[in-house]
């Protein structure tokens, strides 16, 4: 039975993984911050098969101790504050997680793995974020990195560090540069989700509008369940390497608001949607989308949820959720 740990467990890509690699026939571990981390019961709700393991991505022994219980074959490397608004608020607990957090559990897991570093593989989550002020449309593996945001900062030295360990320690370690991937399980911060559940809730009666920042900023939005297939599929090729993992279609905010309220039948939303200034990033991205090649010549990967039929699960999740809300 192989073994797998996960670290950023909690969130949507850690349940969809958890769920994939239990499916295969794995043996998971996952990482949790704190005791009280409030989304435990969360975790033992989707996946209870899964063992969860207490360590911090900012304390390297905590990841040595955790990945000798766990001695895993496998380590996912999902965990980050991954908020981009957040990060111009807290810039240097971005950094230390999101960026020095990687460098963290990738010398645990060279330690781990001690004179044969063949035993262990490594996935990074790279992020889209990365290329910020964008220098090739549709961006690939190869296109200039240029970071528009603390976030994309930290993310860009987690992924060169990542590339310096396999190529300075012969490390199986890859890095998936996803795309904006969204779910049901999406965290109530990210646009899509806030824009799922104000439609539900606008549906519903039981909210009146809908605020946002810049309608005109456009994405390559893909389905979480998918993405992580593509990050199983990287760990089981003969050496590490660099993937974009996205749909190659870009749509924009006003096309996300367009499908969510079709979704609940609702054609003009004009009336239900304001804008805000405080909403808008102060270094905007305005255009991303991703050539995923590669993905799919090298790992034989394409997305299968488009992004109308991911808007609208979103959105009929949210309707269900929120009329039990309601009662």
């Amino acid at each position: 039975m192989p073994r797998a740990l996960i670290t950023g467990i909690t969130g949507q890509d850690g349940l969809y993984l958890a769920e994939l690699l239990l499916g295969k026939g794995y043996e998971v571990f996952g990482l949790i911050r704190g005791q009280n981390n409030p989304k435990i019961d969360l975790v033992r709700q989707i996946v209870p098969r899964v063992t969860l393991l207490n360590g911090d991505l900012t304390d390297v022994s905590s990841l040595v101790r955790v990945l000798s219980i766990a001695q895993p074959d496998e380590v996912y490397n999902l965990g980050a504050i991954s908020f981009v608004a957040y990060s111009w608020e807290n810039a240097s607990m971005t950094s230390d997680v999101t960026g020095k957090g990687v460098l963290n559990i990738l010398e645990a897991t060279r330690l781990y793995a001690g004179e044969d570093i063949s035993k262990v593989r490594f996935y990074q989550a790279s992020s889209s974020e990365m290329f910020g002020k964008v220098q090739d449309v549709p961006q690939r593996e190869t296109t200039l990195l240029w970071p528009r945001s603390p976030y994309g900062v930290a993310k860009v030295f987690g992924h060169y560090m990542t590339i310096n360990y396999r190529e300075s320690y012969g490390l199986h370690a890859s890095s998936g540069i996803l795309f904006n991937h969204e779910s049901p399980r999406r965290g109530p911060e990210f646009v899509t989700r806030k824009v799922s559940q104000a439609v539900a809730r606008i549906k519903l009666g039981v909210q009146s509008e809908l605020t946002l920042g810049n309608l005109d900023a456009k994405r390559d939005w893909g389905f979480a369940g998918d993405y992580v297939d593509a990050m199983w599929r990287m760990l089981q090729q003969p050496e590490g390497g660099d993937f974009v993992v996205a749909t190659g279609e870009t749509h924009s905010i006003r096309e996300l608001i367009n499908v969510a309220f079709g979704a609940v039948g609702i054609e003009d939303w004009r009336p239900f949607v304001k804008q805000d200034p405080r909403f808008m990033r102060p270094a905007e991205v305005d255009l991303l989308i991703g050539d995923p090649s590669k993905a799919r010549d090298v790992l034989g990967w394409e997305p299968l949820v488009g992004f109308e039929e991911l808007v609208t699960m979103m959105v009929e999740n949210d309707v269900v959720e929120q009329t039990i809300l309601a009662r």
